[in-house]
């Protein structure tokens, strides 16, 4: 038993180079791989917060509008037509409490409070919502065009040039 064990201690192997160069050539090919793919998920992420942003803003200007909070919002009238446009923007949805000012741009930074809004458009008494939120990085719709939340998407973030 002893002549045994001995015999398969003296028997033992270690890798051959090639053998090592083989496995580091497949966790290279994996890493090149997977590094691509994690970065994507996380600007997918980033994106994703921009939206959850910008949908609390919307949620918080129904809530000031729901309250008829009309000291918030800048109203553009248009003559003629039984349209109204309201702006709430981000500054003041925070200085009066209808969202917390811990409101974070994932890519870093805070985001623009005095340019980003909530407009509200009403028309025969229906109020649509649309939503525009600069980021330090990135922006959620564009100043002439903002986002309708009900089809907000990854699409609907822009990165700023």
């Amino acid at each position: 038993m002893m002549k045994r064990v001995k015999a398969l201690m003296n028997n033992q192997k270690g890798l051959t180079l090639v053998e090592l160069l083989a496995v580091i050539v497949i966790l290279g090919i994996i890493a090149a791989i997977a590094v691509p793919s994690i970065g994507k998920i996380i600007d997918n992420s980033k994106k994703d917060a921009h939206l959850a942003n910008a949908q609390q803003m919307v949620s918080s200007a129904r809530l000031a509008v729901a309250a008829n909070d009309k000291k918030l919002w800048t109203v553009n009238t248009n003559s003629g037509v039984a349209i109204t446009e309201n702006q709430i923007t981000l500054e003041k949805l925070i200085s009066e409490g209808y969202i917390e000012s811990t409101l974070k741009d994932p890519d870093g930074g805070d985001y623009i409070k005095a340019d980003s809004f909530v407009k509200i458009t009403e028309k025969n008494g229906e109020k649509t919502y649309s939503v525009y939120l600069v980021g330090t990085k990135r922006m959620v719709g564009q100043a002439n065009e903002p986002v309708d939340p009900t089809n907000i998407d990854r699409d609907d973030v822009i990165v700023k040039k």
